[in-house]
C-alpha cells in the first residue's frame, strides 16, 4: 500500500503545483533575473530593445512600470508615456523603448499562443541614469588667423554643471575644470593649420568619451618685410 499512497501524494503535489503555475513561473523567472536586471542601464533619452527568443506561433505584449509594488502579474503597465513609452507597437518578439525620466522601471512581457492562452510571462528591471553629457566645438568665424595671433573656440556643453572637458590638436591634451556655464571659450595660438576635438567631457552624473567633431583652424604666415616705397 506504499506505493499507492506515494503516488495520490505525488498527484496532490503536482495538481497543487499546476494550480499555482503562473506564480511559480513568475516567481522562477524573477530568480533567474535577478543577476542580469543590474546590468541593464541606459541613460535618459537612449532607446534600446527588448526582446524574447520567438516560440512557434506565439506572440508577445510588452507593459511597463515604475511602481514595483503592484502584482505584475495581475496589473496592467502602471508607466506614464511622460517618463518611458513603447516606439511604435508594444507588441512583438522585440519591442523599442524610449526611456524619458531618470529613474528604476521594470518591464513585463507576457506570451500568448495562436488560442490566445497564456501562462508564460518574464519580468525584466531597467535603471535609466540621467543624460549623458556632451561637447561640442563650434566652427570659428572666419576660420582663420594670421600666425601670432589667438582664435577663439567655442564649446556648447549639455548636462549638469560643473563641467570638465579635455581637448587635444592630436599631439598634446588639455583638460578644463569646474566650467559652470553651458557656452565657454577656448583660446588657442596654433603656429600652423590646426584641427582641434574634445576627447572627452565630464558632468556631475558621468562621463562621456565620445570625441567631438573637429574644427580646423587656418594659419596664415606673415608677408615678408619690404619697403613700402622707394628713396
Amino acid at each position: 500500500m506504499g506505493l499507492p499512497e506515494l503516488e495520490t501524494f505525488d498527484m496532490i503535489r503536482l495538481l497543487y503545483i499546476a494550480r499555482y503555475k503562473v506564480l511559480a513561473v513568475l516567481l522562477l523567472l524573477l530568480l533567474a533575473l535577478a543577476p542580469a536586471m543590474a546590468q541593464n542601464v541606459v541613460f535618459q533619452g537612449e532607446t534600446s530593445t527588448l526582446a524574447v527568443e520567438q516560440k512557434a506561433q506565439d506572440y508577445y505584449v510588452w507593459e511597463l512600470y515604475d511602481d514595483p509594488s503592484v502584482d505584475f502579474a495581475k496589473v496592467p503597465g502602471n508607466c506614464p508615456v511622460t517618463s518611458a513609452t513603447f516606439v511604435g507597437s508594444n507588441v512583438g518578439a522585440s519591442v523599442q523603448v524610449q526611456w524619458l525620466k531618470p529613474g528604476i522601471y521594470f518591464y513585463k512581457v507576457t506570451g500568448y499562443d495562436v488560442t490566445g492562452c497564456t501562462n508564460n510571462l518574464e519580468i525584466g528591471k531597467m535603471e535609466v541614469k540621467p543624460s549623458m553629457p556632451t561637447a561640442e566645438l563650434i566652427q570659428p568665424e572666419p576660420d582663420w588667423i594670421c600666425i601670432g595671433e589667438k582664435a577663439l573656440l567655442v564649446v556648447k556643453l549639455t548636462g549638469v554643471s560643473p563641467w570638465e572637458i579635455t581637448y587635444t590638436d592630436g599631439s598634446a591634451f588639455w583638460t578644463v575644470k569646474d566650467i559652470v556655464d553651458s557656452t565657454y571659450n577656448l583660446v588657442v595660438s596654433p603656429f600652423s593649420t590646426t584641427q582641434y576635438w574634445i576627447t572627452s567631457v565630464k558632468d556631475v552624473n558621468a562621463t562621456n568619451l565620445t570625441p567631438s567633431a573637429r574644427v580646423v583652424v587656418v594659419v596664415n604666415p606673415k608677408p615678408d618685410i619690404s619697403k613700402i616705397y622707394q628713396y
